[in-house]
């Protein structure tokens, strides 16, 4: 007797080998990370998509069982990032906290804004209200993972605390830590965001799509996070496969062409939604106006002077807001040597503040003497950009026309994010 409860103890029910222990992991792991991004993410926070209520109640039971993480505390503190995002108010910037902090404190950052009940109230409307979530879920989040830790030692012995420490840290450090931190710290962008998100990797798989950072937040409200040719969003892959199952319902999407939509029988009936105009303007704006003149100036520039780096060229995409003070000086003082550069970045500011302002009636006037001024500088891409701009008429408030094949026209459904004025320095 006393043997069988040692072997118990020892090796659990499974008596499983390494091999076992690795699917395990990987397979609780994955459905975790799909918790967070399907349920909490893209249909809690964003309503992007809906599933069958068997399927979502089955995500909050797993959500309490491995991360004790409350729908409501959850969806409030993400809708408070894209409303805020890299701000002071932003309750897990990497610009305000830093990021070995943000990277390894994260979940640290989260519990302290979830305390916050102005918060609860604004931005954690709409979530489950029943029953078993202000009984049980909500009041008892910690009992799931409680529960999870006797399963773990019932099914793997002593060293199954070792498989629950891995499960309780994965959300924390992937989630909270990856994909908040390093989604707005390193990567690359598409789009010009008034915030500092990019894409981690154009393959969205290891954290369910959540990848893709620069992408969702262009597009917040839709289901796919994927935009161009070359990326690919987990998350997404496993929606339409539920979709086909009759298990989802997709609301919303980003899509590049409206053909692209038809062929898939199960999302035919999701709202196509587009860039908003500030996004796509801006970043039409640094990829075909600032980058063609950056490029010209680095070819004929003296080979004396240092050439400016990757960091920095970026760095005009947004005026500098994100430089320290040192990379300031030396971004400033590059761009104080070359006349038309400093021209370039003016109007680049200019054309910022306009997309901003939130009186159509003024914008569309102050738009047209910003073209007018544009089109008489003399370099050829700010006057073929304001000749683009002048005949869409492009003002806040009013939908952009004319997109290009590099940069589709998506529709970005208001009231998920919004999108908080550019401070933008001067250049």
């Amino acid at each position: 007797m006393f043997d069988d409860l040692l072997d118990m103890a020892s090796h659990g029910l499974l008596h499983a080998g390494p091999t076992t222990v690795l699917l395990y992991l990987l397979v609780t792991t994955q459905l975790t990370i799909f918790t967070v991004t399907l349920y909490l993410h893209r249909s809690q926070t964003h309503r992007s998509v809906d599933f069958h209520p068997a399927l979502a109640h089955f995500f909050r039971f797993w959500s309490w069982l491995t991360t004790a993480v409350v729908t409501r505390e959850w969806v409030a503190v993400h809708r408070k990032h894209h409303a805020h995002a890299d701000t002071a108010q932003d309750p897990h910037s990497p610009y305000i906290v830093g990021i070995r902090r943000l990277l390894w404190e994260g979940s640290e950052l989260y519990t302290a804004a979830r305390h916050d009940g102005k918060l609860l109230a604004k931005y954690g409307r709409g979530t489950p209200d029943d029953w078993i979530e202000r009984h049980v879920y909500t009041p008892h989040c910690n009992w799931g993972p409680t529960l999870l830790a006797f399963i773990s030692v019932a099914l793997f012995g002593v060293g199954g605390m070792a498989i629950w420490a891995v499960q309780m840290m994965w959300i924390p450090f992937w989630a909270a830590g990856v994909v908040n931190g390093i989604g707005h710290w390193w990567g690359y962008r598409n789009f010009e965001t008034a915030d500092k998100s990019a894409n981690v990797a154009p393959l969205g798989i290891w954290v369910g799509g959540e990848e893709l950072h620069n992408n969702h937040h262009a597009f917040p409200g839709s289901a796919k996070f994927s935009v161009r040719r070359f990326e690919f969003d987990l998350g997404w892959f496993v929606i339409k496969a539920l979709s086909r199952l009759g298990l989802a319902e997709v609301k919303r999407i980003a899509v590049i062409e409206q053909a692209n939509m038809t062929n898939h029988l199960a999302i035919r009936m999701a709202q196509p939604v587009t860039l908003a105009p500030r996004v796509k303007v801006m970043t039409e704006f640094f990829r075909k106006v600032t980058l063609p003149v950056v490029r010209e100036e680095v070819r004929r520039r003296d080979r004396h002077t240092p050439p400016l780096s990757i960091r920095l060229r970026h760095a005009l995409a947004d005026g500098g807001r994100w430089l320290s003070t040192d990379e300031r000086k030396r971004l400033d003082a590059w761009i104080d040597a070359r006349p038309r550069l400093r021209t370039i970045c003016r109007f680049r500011a200019q054309l910022a503040a306009l997309m901003e302002s939130r009186r159509a009636d003024r914008a569309a006037e102050s738009m047209m003497q910003w073209v007018r001024a544009a089109g008489v500088t003399g370099i050829d891409a700010l006057q073929g950009f304001a000749l683009s701009m002048g005949a869409n008429m492009v003002v806040p408030g009013f939908q952009v026309a004319a997109a290009d094949a590099a940069f589709p026209s998506i529709h970005c459904p208001t009231g998920d994010a919004a999108v908080h004025p550019l401070r933008d320095p001067h250049v």
